[in-house]
């Protein structure tokens, strides 16, 4: 059972039946500290906007530098949540891979005809 769904109940037990915390806890199976934890929602929309700034101004910067930038702005946010952001805002770029020259079929050596004078003839 989610965690969400044990603290309703538990809080149930509290205004119906008048039971402690603790106990309606222990019914539940829920510890305290998740009973009183308060998730805190992020807020990104500093990062939005800084990134946004960004993206504006150099249009073919990537995440690396786009990070780098931040960083030099003085803002201490991690690496993974400006990714999480950047991705959310489809910044990611195209990576233009280079085209790579097909292979071609090695020609048989001829390592006999190679410098190989005789009296101003080839040798076979």
């Amino acid at each position: 059972m989610p965690t969400k769904a044990r603290k309703t109940w538990a809080q149930q037990l509290q205004q119906n039946h008048s039971v402690t915390i603790a106990m309606s806890c222990a019914i539940v199976g829920l510890s305290r500290c998740a009973y009183y934890y308060q998730p805190k929602l992020p807020d990104d929309s500093v990062i939005v906007s800084v990134l946004n700034a960004i993206t504006d101004r150099h249009l073919r910067w990537g995440f690396p530098k786009c990070f780098n930038r931040i960083k030099k702005l003085g803002y201490k946010w991690n690496h993974k949540r400006v990714y999480r952001v950047y991705c959310e805002l489809k910044l990611n770029l195209r990576v233009k891979r280079k085209k790579c020259i097909p292979p071609h079929e090695h020609q048989k050596s001829y390592w006999f005809l190679i410098n190989k004078v005789n009296a101003g003839q080839w040798i076979l």
